[in-house]
């Protein structure tokens, strides 16, 4: 079953057309510049640019970055804060013509990995993270999704995780890879704490370059990087609106 999975990201908004039982894209991926401001009518208007641009009439899949209860949006650390209390599932139905299902992104990412990626067949606690614009988890539990995390906020050093070890944060601060390493350590030691997982997956841009950054990873839980890089939100979300559309 093909469907159109579409990533919502802090700089880029990506979609392409997924078979969502083996995972693979069945087009190239398309990416439009994040709008900005980043508010509910540029947002909505760059999606369906992206749905006319693959001619596309059934179901989408969407990751977005908030939490997301049962299609509303509930944080805008990422986007405008406009968006807080709308239902973006309706909404993006309404002017694309398609429902559309709307999930975290990072849930949507991780649900890839898990699927198709560096998850697969991996048992226990898992905890994937997103590490780009800010960073993003997802955690699963033998395969199932506890939804909505949001591990970026866990305080480090009195600042929050995705304000003090996020990639942009990185280039921002033009930290080394040791420097930013060092950090990110520190990051993953304060989650190991909380959650005592059983392996970290690490996706977004940050993943094709891990070995740049592996030797300075001093926690005591594995660390392995996603295999499907910044294709993975867009496998998710239309994996997530196939299971969701089943029901």
């Amino acid at each position: 079953m093909n469907l159109l999975g579409i990533d919502v990201g802090g700089t880029g908004i990506k979609g392409a057309i997924i078979n969502t039982v083996t995972g693979q894209l069945v087009t190239d991926r398309k990416r439009l510049s994040t709008p900005q401001p980043a508010n509910p009518q540029l947002i909505i208007e760059t999606i369906v640019e992206l749905v006319r641009f693959f001619d596309w009439k059934k179901e989408i899949g969407c990751g977005f970055p908030s939490v997301i209860q049962k299609g509303v949006v509930r944080t805008a650390s990422n986007i405008d804060r406009q968006w807080i209390g709308l239902n973006a599932a309706d909404l993006l139905t309404e002017a694309s013509g398609c429902p559309t299902y709307v999930i975290n992104d990072a849930d949507a990412a991780g649900k890839a990995e898990i699927s198709f990626g560096s998850g697969q067949s991996k048992k226990g606690n898992l905890i994937f993270l997103t590490v780009g614009t800010g960073i993003g988890s997802a955690l699963f539990h033998e395969g199932s999704l506890y939804p909505n995390t949001e591990l970026g906020f866990l305080k480090i050093k009195g600042r929050y995780g995705e304000h003090y070890a996020a990639n942009s944060i990185r280039e921002a601060e033009r930290l080394s890879w040791s420097q930013w390493g060092n950090r990110f350590s520190r990051y993953l030691k304060r989650v190991e704490r909380l959650l005592t997982p059983d392996l970290f997956i690490l996706g977004g841009g940050i993943s094709k370059k891990f070995k740049l950054y592996e030797p300075y990873l001093k926690c005591d839980t594995p660390v392995i990087p996603a295999k499907l890089k910044n294709n993975a939100g867009i496998i998710g979300a239309a994996v997530s609106a196939r299971h969701y559309f089943k029901k």
